[in-house]
């Protein structure tokens, strides 16, 4: 197996897949209900309109995974972007990859914490949640609709976390 390395979970560094779901990356900063609540706005995309698609909402509840971790395959949703935010203060890992003609090229794996979240961005390959440390609840924005919305795709050979740095 192949090691790969846990990265700090960083905006410009995940740009290339998605949008970090934190106040950092807002593109504005607003002062709303009388000044009583700061909106962090427009932080992450919602690209679900693709064949007819609509945003829907659900929570997906996460077991944790037990370093090390094989990384044996990848997906990603041709028809829209799919947000993941916890809903409580436990890390998870982000494991994306760009893409090498159809297929997944080399990931790289991003450790979340802080209540932070992670928008895959439309077409994104990626590794399906990795919670960690115990079961979480995370709120998912995606694509609802017809059409094929997801795509798998196996590695010829794994690549392994070893575990956060």
């Amino acid at each position: 197996m192949r090691a790969l390395p846990v990265e700090p979970l960083a905006i410009e560094a995940f740009e290339p897949f998605g949008h970090v779901i934190e106040p950092d990356a807002a593109r504005e900063i607003r002062l709303i209900n009388g000044g009583t609540t700061t909106r962090f706005h427009d932080i992450a995309d919602v690209d679900v309109s693709a064949a007819g698609g609509r945003p829907l909402i659900s929570i997906f509840r996460g077991k944790p995974f037990a370093f090390p971790v094989a990384i044996r395959m990848m997906e990603r949703h041709p028809l829209g972007s799919q947000a993941f935010v916890p809903l409580s203060d436990r890390p998870f890992l982000a494991v994306v990859a760009p893409d090498a003609n159809g297929r997944p090229g080399a990931p790289r794996a991003f450790l979340v914490t802080d209540r932070r979240g992670v928008s895959y961005a439309r077409n994104t390959w990626h590794h399906p949640l990795i919670a960690l440390e115990a079961v979480a609840d995370f709120l998912v924005i995606d694509r609802g609709g017809e059409g094929n919305n997801l795509e798998e795709a196996d590695y010829a050979e794994p690549f392994t976390i070893a575990g956060p740095a």
